[in-house]
């Protein structure tokens, strides 16, 4: 008799669909390979961003986890309620959002918030706000090492603008922030030479802003270049500040699909599905279930948007808002009302499309994770 595959659930008939799953074993698991996967636990701060919960973040805290990244002011203060000591918006913030920053500074004054800025303007409308509220604001310059969507070139301007926002009253610049997600290669040799060229100009950056004196940390990398980022330890140590390298995976709490094939040297597992049923027999070879764009990530390929674990030659061949049709080949044997479960090309959108994840723990339901920060606005 074969074992019963880690994924599946004993009464699937009490669970409405689409679904997405959550196995917090799992998530254990790959927290726990996070931590060891690097020398000094004070080095990590995971990116929130695809899971966006309270349970998972406060196991994270749990394995002394203290430092946190985040993209949104609502996953900022979803951080700040779990009690978060140390919470970096990587996001330039403009507008209202300079605002609700202060904000949520003031709410919560035991969570040290920080954010980035990549120009002396923008740094300047966070400092008056900033200065009307009697806060100061620790900021990290925005480098673009290849992303090209935000960030300043790690250039001798870097220098100056550090310089620049070091007399600036009401900000208080503390590092660089280095996001190299566009490097990916599959070949971990190579992905390190890509690494290791784009973090040379940040190194020189953040050695030369010691020797003058100012405080620095660089925040760098994310899922892919994690292993990498993590080997260069406590770099610096004895220098002016101390400039550690912290880290700042975040796809690594649930995994998927997309960086399972794209980044193998990596240890983490699969945490999350989406479950689906099958609704309809279109025709004699293909079969329609309830996973539509509304239930997973579908801005990559159709055909590479996700993959079922328990009937891996399905095929998709269209999708709409609440419909998947997959070919099945002829004679499949599926029928209405089949349980599917899917493992998604990238689970971070895919997470943000569902208000709360089921957790299966032994193959039952045990309760649920509300997607909170999912979410635009929480209490700010």
């Amino acid at each position: 008799m074969e074992p019963t595959p880690w994924y599946e659930l004993s009464q699937p008939e009490d669970l409405d669909s689409p679904a997405l799953l959550v196995y917090p074993d799992r998530v254990q698991q790959n927290i726990d390979r996070l931590v060891a996967g690097i020398d000094n636990v004070s080095r990590l701060r995971p990116h929130v961003k695809t899971h966006k919960t309270r349970e998972a973040t406060r196991m994270l805290m749990a394995a002394w986890i203290g430092k946190f990244k985040c993209a949104t002011i609502a996953e900022a203060d979803m951080l700040a309620g779990c009690g978060a000591p140390d919470v970096l918006l990587a996001y330039q913030p403009v507008g209202p959002k300079i605002h609700r920053l202060i904000e949520l500074m003031r709410a919560y004054p035991d969570t040290q918030f920080s954010c980035l800025v990549d120009s002396l303007p923008s740094a300047q409308a966070l400092a008056q706000q900033a200065v009307r509220a009697g806060l100061d604001v620790p900021v990290y310059i925005d480098l673009n090492v290849g992303m090209n969507r935000t960030g300043t070139p790690p250039d001798a301007s870097v220098v100056t603008l550090y310089a620049d926002l070091a007399k600036l009253a009401g900000v208080q610049p503390v590092g660089l922030h280095a996001y190299d997600g566009h490097l990916r290669d599959p070949d971990i040799t190579i992905r390190t030479e890509q690494c290791d060229a784009a973090f040379q100009p940040v190194q020189q950056l953040s050695n030369q802003l010691m020797q003058l004196g100012f405080l620095n940390v660089i925040v760098a990398g994310g899922s892919p270049t994690f292993p990498i980022h993590a080997r260069r330890g406590l770099a610096r140590r004895g220098l002016v500040g101390g400039g550690s390298i912290e880290c700042s995976p975040g796809t690594f709490i649930y995994w998927d699909k997309g960086y399972g094939e794209t980044l193998p040297e990596q240890p983490f597992r699969p945490a999350a599905l989406v479950l689906t049923r099958v609704i309809s027999l279109p025709d004699a070879t293909k079969i329609c279930v309830d996973l539509g764009h509304k239930s997973v990530a579908a801005e990559c390929d159709l055909a590479l948007r996700v993959t079922f674990l328990n009937a891996p030659g399905l095929r998709a061949i269209s999708q709409s808002e609440e419909h998947l049709v997959l070919e099945a080949g002829a004679n499949h044997g599926y029928q209405i009302g089949d349980v599917l479960y899917g493992l998604p090309n990238h689970i971070c959108p895919t997470c943000a499309l569902h208000e709360r994840a089921v957790t299966i723990e032994n193959g039952t339901v045990t309760g649920e994770w509300r997607t909170i920060a999912r979410d635009r606005t929480l209490t700010v």
